[in-house]
């Protein structure tokens, strides 16, 4: 995915006056842009737009970023860090773990992490249902690319998992991809306030759920 174009100098030294103007115009792009995308999609948003709504002139858009798909880059960019560090976590707890409780400790903090993140970034998530699955532009790539590596990773920790047998061998793909996609509903459904409550809990009972469904047979009593 493309990433957040930045100057090769720093406009002044780190913390001075010039160093923090550029840091909140970036905020305040990124603030405006994300507004904007909401409200009209990220192909109904000029350049210009962005701009204007963070109080700038169009041309000074461009000293911070190269255009559209840099600045969604950069929105996404704290997000796909936050579960990229969940997943390494849930990674190496699977890695040494030996028994049933211990596979649900591990993807019960996962479900926690992932939680924690999105109850962090609820307009990202909204903006994230929203594109990530509509047709490909450049502008929307980082928001699919998000989606491909949720995907990928979901069926990585599967894979890693079954070989180690803590979970059931059913396809990796379907089983991985069954509970992404649940997740994402509940996801669209937690936004829209369909929840009971304030939806907490949810990521940890799915994962309860997923893996009562998921968890190796027994071995077989001796005769």
């Amino acid at each position: 995915a493309p990433s957040p174009r930045l100057p090769a100098q720093r406009p002044g030294p780190r913390g001075g006056k010039r160093d923090r103007n550029r840091r909140e115009r970036t905020a305040a792009l990124l603030d405006a842009a994300l507004t904007l995308f909401l409200e009209r999609g990220v192909e109904g948003v000029s350049i210009e737009a962005i701009a204007g709504a963070a109080g700038l002139a169009k041309g000074s858009f461009y000293r911070y970023f190269q255009g559209k798909p840099e600045l969604v880059a950069a929105l996404v960019a704290p997000v796909r860090e936050e579960l990229r560090a969940a997943l390494e976590r849930a990674r190496a707890a699977l890695a040494v773990a030996e028994a049933p409780l211990a596979v649900l400790a591990a993807y019960a903090d996962l479900a926690a992490a992932v939680e924690a993140t999105l109850r962090a970034h609820p307009r990202l998530a909204r903006l994230y249902l929203q594109e990530a699955r509509a047709p490909a532009t450049p502008a929307r790539r980082p928001l699919a690319a998000l989606s491909e590596f949720v995907a990928a990773s979901a069926i990585e920790l599967t894979r890693e998992a079954q070989a180690r047998g803590l979970l059931r061998p059913v396809p990796a793909t379907v089983s991985a991809l069954a509970v992404v996609g649940a997740a994402e509903r509940l996801l669209e459904a937690w936004l829209a306030g369909q929840l009971d409550g304030a939806g907490e809990g949810v990521a940890a009972a799915l994962v309860e759920i997923a893996l009562c469904g998921l968890q190796p047979e027994p071995p077989a009593e001796a005769p």
